[in-house]
């Protein structure tokens, strides 16, 4: 499926989706708490690290047009990335 064609509402709301249904409960604890996940809103996958530049890189570099999302761990702030890296409100 590409996902080429979302809205940023839609990017948010299958990231958000993937983080509330299967990886909130893997990652929210200790040092991740403050973290930024960025999560690919086609997938689920997602990468961990301190600003989510270098997991946006990692997961960009498996797939180029993936629509990301990012989420602060344990916050509700998130910011969306795509082809002009585009931000939304969280």
């Amino acid at each position: 499926m590409q996902s080429i064609f979302w809205t940023l509402e839609e990017v948010a709301r299958r990231a958000k989706d993937f983080y509330e249904n299967d990886i909130r409960q893997k990652v929210e604890y200790g040092d991740n708490i403050g973290k930024m996940i960025v999560i690919n809103a086609e997938s689920g996958e997602y990468e961990i690290d301190q600003t989510g530049v270098e997991a946006a890189l990692k997961l960009k570099q498996k797939n180029p047009n993936a629509r990301l999302f990012t989420i602060r761990i344990g916050y509700d702030v998130a910011v969306s990335f795509g082809g002009a890296m585009e931000r939304t409100a969280g």
